[in-house]
């Protein structure tokens, strides 16, 4: 702007210069001088033009500064991004689930656990040896998933705090390159958050299916115990079983 100023006073100058010339020192009628005279004027015109030529030039190189520091902005990246840490989180929560008797979604051998202690119907020597394996089966479960709970309770207030810290650059954001990076910040963020979504859906399903498995397991085994008991003679009348 200082320069377009600059160039448009010169511009007036040079014009207040010419007409001063003409008004106040008229040039004398006599041989010779009309002929200076226009090659002064004709001079005085080149200055113009070249002044005109200048002012373009300088018009040119401030919108390319313009587009130069347009450029770098956008191309600011923020210096600390924030990531969270679902990793080690994911890696605490399964440690949790799996706890004393409790039967684990992160088993390796789950299948073959849950058929070992949920047998179905076939009678046991010692029932209460039995019950109290399948209660503490069923507890057990039922303790990891509170704790996978309270786990995710505790990180609350830091994953808030990094949300508060999203908003906070989202908002002073300059540039393009900065609100992408921000943006990806905040879609990490949420793919972090429904992966520990899923893991609680995993500890409530592995704590029901626990206590499914002691209930059905309890009765199926007194039935069998009971049928082993008084045997299995089935008395019928008229075509009803008893």
């Amino acid at each position: 702007m200082q320069s377009k100023w600059l160039s448009k006073s010169a511009t007036s100058v040079v014009l207040v210069a010419v007409m001063a010339a003409e008004t106040i020192s008229p040039v004398p009628a006599h041989a010779g001088v009309p002929g200076l005279f226009a090659t002064e004027y004709t001079q005085l015109l080149n200055y113009l033009e070249l002044i005109g030529q200048l002012e373009q030039q300088v018009l040119m190189v401030e919108n390319q500064i313009t587009q130069i520091a347009d450029m770098a902005k956008h191309g600011i990246t923020i210096t600390d991004q924030l990531f969270g840490t679902v990793e080690s989180d994911i890696s605490n929560l399964r440690t949790i689930v799996n706890t004393g008797e409790a039967l684990s979604y992160t088993m390796s051998n789950l299948d073959s656990t849950f058929r070992v202690r949920f047998p179905g119907y076939s009678p046991s020597t010692n029932y209460s040896t039995a019950y109290q394996t399948w209660s503490q089966t069923s507890l057990d479960s039922t303790r990891g998933a509170l704790d996978a709970a309270g786990l995710q309770d505790s990180q609350f207030d830091s994953d808030a705090a990094l949300l508060k810290t999203l908003e906070g650059q989202s908002q002073s954001a300059v540039g393009r390159m900065q609100a992408i990076e921000v943006g990806n910040q905040i879609a990490e963020n949420q793919a972090e958050q429904l992966m520990k979504l899923r893991q609680l859906m995993m500890a409530d399903m592995q704590s029901k299916a626990a206590y499914q498995g002691a209930q059905v397991q309890a009765q199926a085994t007194t039935q069998a115990n009971s049928d082993q008991f008084f045997g299995q003679t089935l008395v019928t009348s008229d075509g009803v079983v008893f």
